[in-house]
Parts: C-alpha cells; structure tokens; sequence
C-alpha cells in the first residue's frame, strides 16, 4: 500500500541501515525522471543518516566533539532504471572498506517493487576541519564501521537460513 501520509524520507531498518524515500514531483525534470544531481542528493543524505545512527548522535555536533569532517572524495553512480514523481524506493547501506583515513559505503537504491534503481560508492575522508588535511579516523568511528559491518554481516547470514 503506498504511504501517502509519510514523510519523502525515513529510516525503516538500522540493520543495514535502511531508508526509505518516496521522489517529490519537484526533483524531476519536465520530461517527468529525477534529475540525474538528484541522485548525489539521495546519496549525501543515506550517508548522514548513516553516520547519525552509526555514532548514536546527531552528526555535525558528533564530527565537531570528535575534531574532523567527513567530506566526500569520490562518489560514483550506476543507473539501471528511472525514477519518477511518487515512485518510493529503499536506499541500504553497507560499509564496503575501511582504511586509515577514508571508508567507502555503498549505497543500493531499490523500488519497492524489488529492482535496482542505482548503485552508488561514496568514499568518505576524515579532515581536520581548520587545514582541511587529511587524519587517521577516529578509533570510536573505526570501530563502529566494525561493528556495523559485523552485524550486517550476521543478519544477512540469518536471512539466509
């Protein structure tokens, strides 16, 4: 049943952290698709929500009392459908690799009718916000990335029995 009353954006699972998002008419092209900027949007916003829920907090006070930022270096896109005005779909995230000072997510963007919509990776770094040069991650963030990705990993194995 479709949610008419939701708002056009909500966390539905933590577990991998699942979003849930309906596209607004004005985030489409008069041709009637979501602008392809659109998608960085959806994209940047997973990641937020991610990073809040993963550090228990709201983000931009977390990142301040931890002493970084937590710019993009690389983001990159897949299509493999369009979206269109009231289309919903879930965005999932998974932590794919963890290094000294950067972490990639990858982002899944599926309809609610089960097909992929995009797939995207963002690469994280962790900055010092005054030089705007790159630091080791803090160890509360390394290990949270850890422990996300260990409890994703023992819930897909569940799913699977």
């Amino acid at each position: 049943m479709p949610s008419f009353g939701l708002a056009s954006e909500q966390v539905i699972e933590t577990t991998p952290l699942t979003v849930h998002r309906r596209v607004r008419w004005g985030e489409c092209d008069p041709s009637g698709v979501v602008y392809t900027v659109n998608f960085c949007e959806y994209v940047a916003s997973a990641f937020e929500l991610f990073m809040a829920a993963l550090l228990g907090a709201p983000l931009q006070a977390t990142k301040q009392r931890l002493g970084i930022a937590t710019p993009a270096r690389a983001l990159t896109l897949e299509f493999t459908a369009p979206l269109r005005p009231d289309d919903e779909f879930t965005m999932t995230v998974a932590v794919s690799d963890t290094r000294i000072r950067s972490f990639d997510l990858e982002v899944v963007g599926r309809c609610t009718d089960g097909r992929d919509v995009f797939r995207a990776k963002l690469t994280a770094i962790a900055v010092a916000p005054a030089s705007r040069s790159a630091v080791p991650l803090p160890d509360i963030l390394k290990r949270s990335l850890d422990l996300y990705t260990k409890a994703c990993d023992a819930a897909n194995r569940g799913a699977d029995v």
